[in-house]
């Protein structure tokens, strides 16, 4: 297993970063929380699963050791491959899933695309025991409400290659749907703001 990589990273897409270790090119897949803390032409660390197929070997990369774990206890479950897993960690981010998990929250786990009730419920009875020691508080928010979270998502967005005013524009509107669907909603999770905004990015070009 390749536990861990370390280099240059070569460049950063949108679902993968290549990261040259010895002189070799790694195509590394990731959520686009994690590689948007990556930078061209700098060094990264990254804890990494390696997932072996038939045909193709696999390199799925993480901020840290916790959320790979995570990942590859997904993977444990029948019917949850490396795709799946990796959405998961997309569209939530490793705290507030394992709290989902822990807590039987259905209505969290369905907002992944591809998990439906029966998936959630399959998820929970498996894993619920699992990930119950490793929850460290509620679901995670972002501090300090949507001017944080525009914030932290313009940045990511940036470090992705986007030019500066094209993503604060795209934060933007996206925070502005989330206000007026309801105004007396709880501020908005970065990952899900980042995720809209990259969808509304992939529209405009």
């Amino acid at each position: 297993m390749i536990a861990s990589v370390r280099g240059q990273v070569i460049s950063v897409e949108l679902d993968h970063a290549v990261v040259e270790v010895g002189g070799v090119g790694l195509a590394v897949h990731a959520v686009p929380a994690t590689l948007a803390t990556l930078r061209r032409g700098e060094q990264a660390r990254l804890a990494t699963s390696l997932v072996v197929r038939e045909d193709s070997l696999t390199l799925y990369g993480f901020a840290d050791a916790a959320a790979r774990e995570l990942f590859v206890l997904l993977q444990t479950v029948s019917g949850v491959g490396p795709r799946l897993a990796l959405a998961m960690l997309a569209v939530l981010d490793p705290e507030t899933l394992r709290t989902a998990l822990a807590g039987g929250d259905l209505a969290v786990l369905t907002r992944v695309p591809g998990i439906g009730r029966k998936g959630a419920e399959r998820l929970i009875l498996e894993l619920r025991d699992k990930v119950g020691a490793l929850v460290a508080g509620a679901g995670e928010v972002a501090t300090g409400g949507n001017g944080a979270i525009r914030t932290q998502v313009t940045d990511a967005l940036v470090g992705l290659g986007f030019a500066a005013r094209q993503a604060e524009q795209a934060v933007d509107a996206v925070l502005a749907e989330a206000d007026c669907a309801d105004r007396t909603s709880a501020p908005a999770h970065t990952s899900d703001v980042l995720r809209s905004a990259l969808t509304r990015l992939g529209r405009n070009r």
